[in-house]
C-alpha cells in the first residue's frame, strides 16, 4: 500500500480497533516563567483571539511568546515609572521628608503606567492580527 502524505512527512498512525488514528503530538517547548503581563495576555488570547492561541499552542511557541510579551511589558512598565517619577520630581528626598505623599504619588504613577502598558499590549496584538489578515 502506498504511503500517505502524512506518513511521508514522518507521521505515524495508531490502530484503535478497525481504525487507524493519526498519532499527533505537540512539539516540546522550553518552559519559561510567565509573569503577570504574560498571564493577562494569555487570558486575552483565550477569550478574544482563540485562533492565535491555538496556533501558538499547537506549534509549541506559546510559552516563548508569552514570556517575550511579559518581558517587554515589564521593561516598558519600569521605563514609564522612571520617566514619570523624574517628570513629577519624585525623589528619595521626598521619600525621607514625607513618606505618605511619596507612596501616594508613586502608587498613582504605577496605576497610570499599568493602564498604558495594558493598552499598548492590546493595540500591538490587534495591529499584528489586522496586518496578517
Amino acid at each position: 500500500m502506498a504511503k500517505t502524505i502524512f506518513e511521508e512527512l514522518g507521521g505515524k498512525y495508531e490502530r484503535q480497533g478497525n481504525y487507524l488514528i493519526p498519532f499527533l503530538t505537540v512539539p516540546a517547548e522550553e518552559e519559561q516563567a510567565i509573569g503577570t503581563w504574560g498571564q493577562r495576555h494569555l487570558d486575552y488570547l483565550k477569550q478574544y483571539r482563540r485562533v492565535t492561541y491555538t496556533n501558538l499552542l499547537t506549534s509549541g511557541r506559546l510559552n516563548t511568546y508569552l514570556a517575550d510579551i511579559d518581558r517587554q511589558a515589564q521593561e516598558r512598565f519600569e521605563r514609564l515609572i522612571e520617566g514619570m517619577k523624574q517628570a513629577q520630581g519624585i525623589t528619595e528626598r521626598l521619600k525621607e521628608e514625607n513618606a505618605l505623599e511619596w507612596t501616594g504619588r508613586l502608587n498613582n504613577i504605577r496605576a497610570c503606567a499599568r493602564e498604558i502598558v495594558n493598552e499598548e499590549i492590546s493595540w500591538i496584538l490587534n495591529f499584528s492580527n489586522s496586518v496578517s489578515k
